[in-house]
């Protein structure tokens, strides 16, 4: 954690799942300060008695602000000294932004553009900003919403100086366990002795921990050029697969209901779209697409084009590794939540 020592950290919506993911790592590092920006002051009050009760030692180190990514002036207030920032405001849930289109508008696109213009203002020397797969080939309000968002991101990199303030973009998969997603709804109806309720059995989605999702974000840190969207190579599963999956570790018995697809979901979602195979990198793990340095001045390409593109294909949750019940409930059993739930659920039949 050298990179962080003695540095300040912002996070924008650090009540989120990532932001506890953040501090659960951090806290005991020598990282100096982490803040917590958030509009939610019942979360902020319960964060602080977490940290509070479980890192006594070092639960000083956060500090929480009160404020909203939509006003530019809470931002602001926000961001003096801070070193770093993880972007990680936004409106999430797909059938609510589906209702709410303007809403996911101001938070997502309007709050990131408020997070960046304050961040160069202050000389904050780095923002990475977190999108999702539903910005490649959107089709619903929050995958449009996100989509723009990126396109902010990527248009803002071009007016800063890198050396003062370098702009990223991790884009990822459906985060397990995360707060708002699916698994946590099925523990709660297998409790119940509710059926298992899925959209679409044959849907698939990328699937990541956390704790991955905390590694792109550092990884896109450490190695990103400003204007650089970075993509984790993740496997796949299909909605059935993690249904059983889910079904299996908890020695259900329930039946698994098909409810249908929800308001803006698609079969399957996509990393890395064809467009942005034409110029992206492959480092490995993850795929690195740059900022395109080009101008408005289309008249030189004319006589000084460039026709190489690289060879790399879409990369969808219908091409990458799809992963059997078993390789997913032993995913599942990498999250200490899920073992948790696990172990008071077998308690309880005992």
């Amino acid at each position: 954690m050298s990179l962080f020592t003695g540095k300040t950290l912002l996070i924008t919506g650090g009540t989120g799942s990532f932001g506890n993911a953040v501090l659960n790592g951090f806290l005991n590092t020598d990282i100096g300060e982490i803040r917590i920006f958030s509009r939610d002051e019942k979360k902020q009050d319960d964060m602080r008695h977490d940290f509070q009760a479980r890192m006594p030692e070092v639960a000083d180190k956060i500090k929480f602000y009160i404020g909203d990514v939509r006003d530019l002036a809470s931002v602001k207030n926000a961001m003096h000294g801070v070193d770093y920032i993880f972007h990680a405001a936004a409106l999430k849930q797909v059938p609510s932004c589906e209702f709410f289109p303007l809403e996911a508008v101001k938070t997502n696109v309007i709050g990131t553009d408020n997070v960046l213009t304050a961040a160069i203002d202050e000389g904050v020397k780095a923002v990475i900003c977190l999108s999702t797969d539903k910005a490649a080939y959107p089709v619903n309000a929050m995958g449009t919403s996100k989509a723009m968002m990126e396109k902010v991101i990527v248009a803002k990199s071009r007016t800063v100086s890198p050396e003062k303030t370098k702009i990223c973009c991790t884009r990822y998969g459906n985060v397990m366990c995360s707060r708002g997603s699916v698994i946590p709804l099925w523990i709660d109806q297998i409790k119940s002795g509710k059926p298992i309720t899925i959209t679409e059995p044959e849907m698939t989605r990328f699937i990541m921990s956390l704790e991955e999702a905390v590694d792109l974000v550092i990884f896109a840190f450490q190695n990103g050029e400003s204007g650089d969207i970075m993509v984790q190579k993740a496997p796949a599963c299909t909605i059935r697969v993690l249904a059983q999956a889910v079904k299996e570790l908890f020695q259900s018995e329930d039946e698994i209901k098909v409810i249908g697809i929800r308001h803006g979901e698609k079969m399957y979602e996509t990393l890395l779209t064809n467009e942005e195979c034409s110029h992206a990198v492959d480092m490995g793990n993850f795929y690195r697409v740059p900022c395109d340095k080009r101008g408005l001045n289309y008249d030189k390409y004319f006589k000084e084009g460039d026709t190489e593109r690289t060879k790399l294909t879409e990369f969808n949750s219908n091409n990458t590794q799809l992963l059997t019940v078993e390789q997913v409930k032993e995913k599942l059993l990498t999250l200490q939540y899920i073992r948790d739930e696990v172990a008071a659920w077998n308690e309880s039949k005992q």
